[in-house]
């Protein structure tokens, strides 16, 4: 992978029955037409939980992208001249996107480490964080039976938390979350401090919860769009 290599991921979601619809179906027609896609080496299209997203339930009016490029002039062609993007922008209440390069990551997703990391860890910056499981099927109840208090607990003890959701694959046993922070040092907080959270932590490396996982901290450095009215960003990232 090239050094120039970024990482885009975009939110998107869908207000009435036939763009919900619509966006629903794109969980299965999207890679086939994003393989074509020049510059796109590796790309998800994820579907999200109720609530913050972070349930057992889906939303079905909310949909991530998660994109790898080669290069920030690929993102750019595709995101502003590809006619599949301006469906996608036609048919969406809110639409944000942000473009992040890889600080640190390691794992694996479907066995395979799509991230390289071209950019210096900076605590001090503002950090995107990626984290992707695949659950053991037998340990599904196990787990399952932490994520309310987690979802929770981001709501209560959210300090430096400026935007996240639950997103994932396959309902139940394939999950990702994504957040943004304004920086690692409060990230790191809620991380191994926060009650709940250090609990679970803990508890995925005693009884290994996961066959196959992803952990990876992006720096954003650009975006467009809008979430609920407004930038997740703000000021910071640029």
């Amino acid at each position: 992978m090239s050094n120039e290599q970024i990482v885009s991921v975009s939110f998107f979601e869908f207000q009435g029955f036939k763009n919900r619809w619509w966006g629903f179906s794109q969980m299965g027609l999207a890679l086939d037409i994003l393989k074509e896609v020049r510059g796109l080496r590796f790309c998800k299209i994820l579907g999200s939980g109720a609530g913050n997203g972070f349930s057992i339930r889906p939303n079905f009016g909310v949909y991530g992208l998660l994109s790898v490029w080669d290069d920030k002039a690929s993102a750019d062609q595709f995101f502003n001249q590809h006619s599949y993007f301006k469906e996608f922008q036609e048919r969406t209440e809110n639409l944000w996107t942000v473009f992040l390069k890889t600080a640190k990551s390691h794992g694996h997703w479907e066995g395979q480490n799509p991230f390289a990391e071209t950019i210096n860890y900076d605590k001090d910056q503002a950090v995107a964080v990626l984290t992707r499981a695949t659950i053991h099927t037998h340990q599904l109840a196990q787990f399952w039976k932490f994520v309310p208090p987690v979802s929770r607990s981001m709501s209560t003890e959210k300090k430096g938390l400026l935007f996240s959701v639950g997103i994932g694959e396959l309902p139940l046993i394939q999950q990702a979350t994504f957040s943004l922070w304004e920086n690692s040092h409060l990230m790191m907080d809620f991380a191994y401090k926060s009650g709940m959270h250090k609990k679970v932590v803990q508890r995925t490396r005693e009884k290994g919860w996961y066959k196959e996982e992803l952990f990876a901290r992006f720096h954003p450095f650009d975006r467009f769009g809008s979430w609920k009215g407004g930038d997740p960003l703000g000021g910071l990232g640029d």
